[in-house]
C-alpha cells in the first residue's frame, strides 16, 4: 500500500516482503508489480557469486542463512530497478534480522503480538523493544495499532533517538471489498502515514485511487465462486482476532467452515480460541515440513491436525482432522458448498500457497 501511494505521487517505489506464497519472487516488487523472472535471477546470481567470499570470514560451520540470502537479493533487485524508495518489511523482529542494515528514513510498527517469543521475548513489551530497535536517530515512527505499554515504550525509544512519532488518521477508504476488514482500514492510516513522511501531505484523490488497485493476497482475499472462500493467514491470536472481526461483518448469516493449519511456534490455543466465535466448523490440517524449508521455514515442525483438532473439539467447535493440507482445504470447500456457506482458509501463511494451487486448478475465479 505504501508503494503504491508513492507511486501515485510521482516517485518510483519498490517492497521487500515476506513470506511468499507460490514464488522467491513474489517477495520483489517493483512498482507494485512482482519483479520480473529474469531480473531476479541476476540479483539471486549476483548474491550468489559473492556468497563463498562473505563466509570465509565466519566461523567454522557457519554459512549465510536462506533468508539472509534472500534479503541481499532483494536489495540488489532493488537497487538495479532504480527505485527511489523500498519499503522493506522486517523478517523477524527487528535488531537482529536481516534488513537491519539500511539508514531507513521512515519506521512503521503496524502492531505488536506475542509471536516468536522463542527468539524475540514472552511479553509484548520485550518483542516491542527488539521491533523498536530499528528506528534510526532523527528519523519519524509511524505508530499503529498498539497498546499504551507499547506507545509508552515507543515515545521513550524516539525520544533517545531524537525521533518524531506519528499517529495516523484514517483516510476515507478506497470503494471495493478489499478494505471492508476493519484491519486494513487501520493499516491503509499507517501506510498513508509513512508515505506523508516522506513526501508531505498526500492528494486525497490520487491516494485513494491508488489504493483501489491494491491487491492485497491473504487478507481477506475473498475469491468468489460456490462457495465464496476468504483466504487469510492468521497465524497469532492478533491476527485471528482482526479475521474474526473481518468475518463478523462478512457472515450475514452464512455457515463459516474453516481449513485451519498452525506451524508448532505459533499460539494455537489462542488462534482457535479468537475464531471460535465466527467459524461453525473447521477442517484442521498440517503442512510439510519438507515443503516449508523450500518456502523460507527451514527446520520448521507443525502442530499436528489431530492435537490442532482437539483445540477447536475443546473451543466448542465441530472439528475434523485431515493431515494432507489438499484434501483438508477440499473437505473445507464441499462443506461449506453443501449448506451455501462460506469456506476460510487460515493460520499459516503457507496453507494460502496449497488454496491459491487448488482454487486455480478447479477454475472456481481464483
Amino acid at each position: 500500500m505504501t508503494v503504491a501511494l508513492l507511486e501515485a505521487h510521482g516517485h518510483r517505489a519498490g517492497a521487500y516482503l515476506s513470506p511468499h506464497a507460490e514464488r522467491w519472487a513474489e517477495r520483489v516488487l517493483i512498482s507494485g508489480r512482482t519483479i520480473e523472472p529474469a531480473a531476479f535471477a541476476r540479483a539471486v546470481e549476483a548474491v550468489a557469486a559473492v556468497a563463498p567470499e562473505v563466509e570465509r570470514g565466519f566461523e567454522r560451520g557457519e554459512r549465510i542463512t536462506q533468508f539472509e540470502a534472500a534479503t541481499a537479493a532483494a536489495f540488489v533487485a532493488l537497487a538495479d530497478a532504480g527505485v527511489e524508495y523500498g519499503v522493506i518489511e522486517a523478517g523477524l523482529g527487528g535488531r537482529l534480522d536481516a534488513t537491519n542494515v539500511i539508514a531507513s528514513r521512515a519506521t512503521a510498527l503496524t502492531s505488536v503480538g506475542l509471536d516468536h517469543t522463542q527468539w524475540l521475548g514472552e511479553t509484548e513489551a520485550q518483542i516491542a523493544t527488539e521491533k523498536l530497535a530499528v528506528l534510526r536517530p532523527r528519523s519519524t515512527l509511524i505508530l499503529g495499532d498498539v497498546s499504551p505499554e507499547v506507545e509508552r515504550l515507543a515515545h521513550q525509544v524516539a525520544a533517545e533517538r531524537d525521533a518524531r512519532v506519528v499517529r495516523p488518521r484514517e483516510l476515507e477508504p478506497p470503494d471495493g471489498r478489499a478494505f471492508a476488514a476493519p484491519y486494513l482500514r487501520r493499516n491503509v492510516a499507517v501506510a498513508a502515514a509513512l508515505a506523508e513522511a516522506l513526501l508531505g501531505e498526500l492528494d486525497p484523490e490520487r491516494a485513494r485511487a491508488a489504493l483501489a488497485e491494491v491487491s492485497l493476497p491473504g487478507r481477506v482475499e475473498v475469491v468468489p465462486g460456490e462457495p465464496p472462500v476468504v483466504l487469510d493467514a492468521a497465524h497469532n491470536p492478533q491476527g485471528a482476532r482482526a479475521l474474526a472481526e473481518a468475518l463478523a461483518a462478512l457472515a450475514r448469516g452464512c455457515r463459516m467452515v474453516g481449513c485451519l493449519a498452525v506451524l508448532a511456534d505459533k499460539d494455537a490455543r489462542g488462534i482457535v480460541a479468537e475464531l471460535a466465535g465466527v467459524l461453525d466448523a473447521v477442517v484442521c490440517t498440517e503442512l510439510v515440513p519438507g515443503e516449508l524449508a523450500g518456502m523460507g521455514r527451514p527446520d520448521t515442525k507443525v502442530t499436528p491436525a489431530a492435537e490442532l483438532a482437539g483445540l477447536c473439539t475443546a473451543a466448542g467447535l465441530e472439528a475434523h482432522a485431515e493431515p494432507d493440507p489438499d484434501a483438508a482445504i477440499a473437505a473445507a470447500l464441499r462443506m461449506a458448498g453443501e449448506e451455501g456457506g462460506v469456506a476460510v482458509v487460515c493460520g499459516s501463511h503457507y496453507l494460502l500457497s496449497h488454496a491459491y494451487a487448488a482454487l486455480a486448478g478447479d477454475g472456481e475465479g481464483a
